[in-house]
């Protein structure tokens, strides 16, 4: 018969408690185990993004091309002097308009009035000198005629009379252009327009060979804004507009508008009316002209600002600028595949439109691309598309 070992009280209780301890730690290995199972289970299974992506489809648009523009006077005249002299009076104020006619300068006269009363007395010469050759003439025609005097005599004295005539019509010419040079010493505007600078002062010597003239007068009421077209924008611009020629293309192109230096839009529109005849050899692109009216004299020869122009494009492939990203001036978008597996792909942008870009190429109609979030996105990786929107014209707008 087996007798039964007692233990004392406090040897049963630390057995216990070794029993606890050794089943807690059993658990707690086991769920540390399961969690850090479940942490590679879910970092083997990466996260699918979920986001927006819209279809592209041809649509009619139209984009606002800009070129730098420099603007003139209609009329842009250099004032210079025809005659030298001592600048006598300056009758205009730097800036000032001035009418057609009216007085500008006046360059000291007293040189060409003795130049006149100089030429008047030759005339008067000229003219007692032909009245004494006549004279002479009437004398020995009879004389000839009754045999006194040869016929020799006769033709001598004529053409003396004839040389004393020319004499005549050489000093009439003398007066004629002493009255045009005193006539210069007045210089008068020969247009309306605004006055330059002034840089030649009262009491000035000027002369018709200086190389700076006494001011610029520009007539203003109407503008010239000259601006270029490099060759494959003018292909473009051929292509757009209707006309065999460049006077009908020219008459199918609607105004266009001015951005001035302030990035303000100028208030009245332009009409383009002058393509150059060729190339520039240096630069490779066209001047064109546009002319705007300028009744408030708000625009003055010298401006610079933009020339802008509105090109219809039909059949159009626009993409958002948001769904684009720029990389070493490369623009990029996310083109999302069959399997929804994202490309990152180069595109070429012909302009903008509102908040668009219309695309030459790098994506065709019914392609999918992303729309937000691109930042983020890897070139293979696979999204979920959340909606799938047409690029219609109401959305560009």
């Amino acid at each position: 018969m087996k007798t039964q070992q007692n233990y004392p009280p406090s040897l049963n209780s630390v057995k216990r408690s070794n029993i606890v301890i050794w089943l807690m730690s059993l658990v707690f290995s086991i769920l540390l185990f399961a969690c850090h199972r479940q942490e590679k289970m879910q970092l083997a299974a990466p996260v699918v993004q979920a986001l927006p992506v819209q279809t592209i489809k041809n649509s009619s648009e139209s984009t606002l091309l800009e070129y730098p523009a420099l603007i003139e006077g209609a009329v842009d005249l250099e004032i210079r002097p025809q005659v030298s002299g001592a600048l006598d009076k300056v009758f205009v104020n730097e800036g000032a308009l001035v009418k057609q006619g009216q007085p500008l300068f006046k360059i000291n006269e007293q040189p060409f009035l003795e130049a006149m009363n100089n030429a008047k007395a030759t005339l008067q010469s000229a003219q007692a000198a032909a009245q004494n050759a006549k004279l002479e003439v009437e004398k020995l025609t009879p004389l000839v005629a009754n045999n006194v005097v040869s016929e020799f005599q006769l033709k001598s004295a004529k053409a003396a009379h004839q040389a004393a005539l020319a004499s005549v019509e050489q000093a009439k010419a003398g007066i004629a252009t002493a009255k045009i040079n005193l006539g210069y010493t007045l210089i008068k505007a020969p247009v309306t327009g605004y006055v330059g600078r002034l840089p030649k002062k009262q009491g000035s010597l000027i002369s018709a060979e200086d190389p700076i003239p006494l001011t610029r007068l520009s007539d203003a009421h109407d503008v010239h804004v000259y601006f270029s077209l490099s060759e494959d924008d003018f292909i473009n611009f051929n292509e757009r507009y209707a006309g065999k020629t460049v006077a009908e293309r020219i008459r199918n192109i609607p105004g266009v508008s001015l951005m001035l230096a302030d990035n303000t839009l100028y208030p009245s529109k332009g009409k383009l009316d002058m393509i150059d005849g060729q190339f520039d050899k240096q630069t490779g692109a066209i001047t064109l002209r546009a002319t705007f009216p300028n009744e408030n004299g708000m625009l003055r020869s010298g401006n610079t600002g933009r020339v802008q122009m509105t090109m219809t494009h039909e059949d159009a492939l626009s993409v958002p600028q948001e769904a684009t990203m720029e990389i070493q001036d490369k623009i990029f978008i996310f083109s999302v595949g069959k399997d929804n597996k994202v490309s990152k792909q180069p595109i070429t942008v012909l302009g903008t439109s509102g908040t668009n870009y219309l695309v030459r190429n790098g994506v065709k109609a019914g392609d999918r691309i992303v729309l937000k979030g691109i930042e983020s996105l890897k070139d293979g990786e696979v999204i979920q598309p959340e909606s799938s929107k047409d690029l219609t014209a109401a959305n560009i707008k």
